[in-house]
């Protein structure tokens, strides 16, 4: 190996063990987290997600209404009442404001 390349690889080591620990703290630290961008967040969540949760939801409803012959024939009703309906409702109705995990 070329004298040029050790050294490139020792540098971009050791910046890589510099730069972990500092991601990895700032991360876990719950006292850095911005009320500001949290509002923000549940704002944008109750004026713009859930109206289009409730239209997916409905959506999924009518789309499931016209799956379900073939749904039954592939035996997977459960599953198309799940994905189509049951997602969408549980996203729009059963989470906290501002939560989109």
């Amino acid at each position: 190996m070329s004298e040029g390349l050790k050294l490139s690889i020792v540098m971009i080591t050791i910046l890589a063990l510099l730069a972990v620990p500092g991601a990895v703290m700032a991360e876990s630290s719950p006292q850095f987290k911005d009320p500001q961008v949290e509002a923000g967040s549940m704002v944008a969540d109750a004026l713009l997600v859930r109206p289009l949760g409730i239209v997916a939801t409905v959506a999924g409803f009518g789309l499931f209404v016209i799956s379900v012959p073939f749904s039954a024939l592939g035996r997977n009703v459960g599953d198309a009442w799940d994905a189509l309906v049951v997602y969408p409702a549980k996203f729009t109705f059963a989470r906290p404001l501002g939560d989109f995990d």
